[in-house]
């Protein structure tokens, strides 16, 4: 036997759980160096900006055929 709730949980109760369970869009803000679309506070990790100037190289990758 499992256990089993001893009474119904009310709507209000289980609704107010449920209020977190929605999901919310990523907040992006455009790269000011590359117009890229990025995280807000973080380095670009298209070109390596940061608040107007280069925080990490960023190495451009090769296609090998």
């Amino acid at each position: 036997m499992v256990p089993l709730p001893k009474r119904k949980l009310s709507k209000g109760r289980r609704d107010r759980r449920r209020s977190q369970d929605a999901l919310q869009s990523m907040n992006l803000v455009q790269c000011s160096n590359c117009g890229e679309m990025r995280l807000p506070h973080t380095v670009c990790p298209n070109c390596g900006h940061y608040q107007g100037r280069e925080v990490v190289s960023v190495e451009k990758e090769t296609k090998k055929k």
